[in-house]
């Protein structure tokens, strides 16, 4: 019964990776807070399924943005969106590198992370290897910085609870 129910806890942070602006900023807290699975286990966990979702997401938005520029309001919008961003982050991209993009993916808030990563690599026509490397990077900081955020914020929690 003990291993179903941890499967199923594995799953659920999977699936909380999955939610876009949540991602492994809340399938971490849950897994360490909730679940109570052992951390390196959560770590590992919510740090490969968010990799592989960036690659996902990245692989799979040309595809799925021909479809939608197929009607004229949306492309006009989407072509106005690309623009504004590119000027936006182009520059900082180009400065930094794929670094820029790690910086940005690995910022833990909602708003930043492998969705919006991956979106901001297509328009900037980053190659899947260069969108690879700085999102495991991104999402590796990110990982660690929610990890540590909960182990030490649960100390400190600890000490004022006593």
């Amino acid at each position: 019964m003990a291993v179903a129910s941890r499967m199923i806890d594995i799953l659920k942070i999977i699936a909380i990776t999955f939610i876009p602006t949540l991602e492994l900023r809340a399938s971490i807290p849950f897994g360490i807070f909730i679940a109570k699975l052992p951390t390196l286990a959560v770590f590992f966990t919510a740090f490969i399924t968010n990799v592989f979702l960036g690659m996902i997401v990245f692989m799979l938005f040309d595809k799925f943005i021909h479809v939608l520029r197929k009607n004229k309001y949306f492309n006009r919008f989407y072509q106005k969106t690309v623009e504004k961003a590119q000027k936006k982050v182009k520059e900082k991209i180009n400065r930094y590198g794929p670094i820029g993009l790690s910086i940005f993916i690995a910022i833990p808030l909602p708003g930043s992370g492998s969705y919006t990563g991956a979106l901001i690599a297509n328009i900037l026509n980053l190659n899947k290897k260069q969108f690879f490397i700085a999102n495991a990077v991104g999402v590796f900081v990110a990982a660690l910085a929610v990890t540590l955020a909960c182990l030490t914020g649960s100390a400190t929690l600890a000490v004022f609870l006593k």
